[in-house]
C-alpha cells in the first residue's frame, strides 16, 4: 500500500503542474494581468501543506516523517525586470513553521524562516515558476540522550530549498506545487547533532491583498 502510494505522489503531482501551467487567462489578453489585477504588487498570504521523508546519508539514520504546515507572508516586489516575455520578480518572505513529526522519535518542529523568493511571472500573471531558499530557527522536543539518532537539543536551526509553479485563478487566489528540502540541526551548539535532511512535495493555497 505504501509503495503504491508513493509512486503515485510524482504522478499527482506531474498532473498539478501541468494543470497550473495550462491555466487560462480567462478573457484577459495575452499581456493583461487577470481581472486587472498584477500579485506582485501586493502582499500574499500563503497557506502550505505537504509531507517530508528523511533524505540523504549526512545526517541522522532513522527514517523521519515529517509533515509541515506552513503559513506564509510574501510582500510586494522588491525587484523587478523583464525576462523572457514575462517578468522576474524578488519579493521576501516570512514563515511560520507547525511540523508535526508523525514517524522518529521526536514529535514536532515548530519555527520560523525567511527568506526571499525569485519568481518569473507570465505578463498575464497566471503563471509562475519560483525557488526560494532561507532559514530560522525552532523548537522541538528533542530526544538525543534518549535515543540514538534523535536530535540533541530543543533549539534547533533550519535552512530550506523550495521550488515549483504557480497558478493564479482568479484576481486574488493562487495555488501552488512545489518540491521542498528541509535541514534541521542544533549547528553544534550540542555535542548531540546528528541532523534531519528531508525531502517531499507541498502543496499550498494563497490569497493576495
Amino acid at each position: 500500500m505504501l509503495f503504491h502510494a508513493r509512486r503515485a505522489i510524482p504522478r499527482f503531482s506531474l498532473v498539478f503542474v501541468l494543470a497550473i501551467w495550462a491555466a487560462p487567462g480567462w478573457a484577459r489578453g495575452p499581456n493583461e494581468p487577470l481581472g486587472g489585477y498584477d500579485p506582485v504588487e501586493h502582499w500574499e498570504l500563503d497557506f502550505q501543506s505537504g509531507i517530508l521523508w528523511r533524505a540523504g546519508h549526512n545526517g541522522t539514520d532513522l527514517n523521519y516523517i515529517v509533515q509541515p504546515q506552513i503559513f506564509t507572508l510574501m510582500s510586494p516586489f522588491v525587484m523587478k525586470t523583464k525576462l523572457g516575455g514575462g517578468d522576474l520578480v524578488m519579493r521576501s518572505r516570512y514563515s511560520l513553521l507547525l511540523e508535526p513529526i508523525t514517524k522518529g522519535p521526536e514529535h514536532y518542529y515548530l519555527g520560523f524562516s525567511a527568506s526571499g523568493i525569485l519568481e518569473w511571472w507570465d505578463l498575464a500573471r497566471t503563471r509562475a515558476l519560483f525557488f526560494s531558499s532561507g532559514g530560522g530557527a525552532g523548537l522541538m522536543d528533542s530526544k538525543g540522550y534518549e535515543v540514538q539518532g534523535a536530535q540533541g537539543q530543543d533549539l534547533n536551526l533550519n535552512w530550506f530549498v523550495y521550488i515549483g509553479a504557480r497558478g493564479r485563478f482568479s484576481r486574488g487566489f493562487s495555488a501552488t506545487l512545489g518540491l521542498l528540502y528541509q535541514h534541521v540541526s542544533n549547528g553544534g551548539m550540542d555535542k548531540v547533532n546528528p541532523g534531519l535532511d528531508a525531502v517531499g512535495p507541498m502543496v499550498s493555497f494563497g490569497w493576495h491583498f
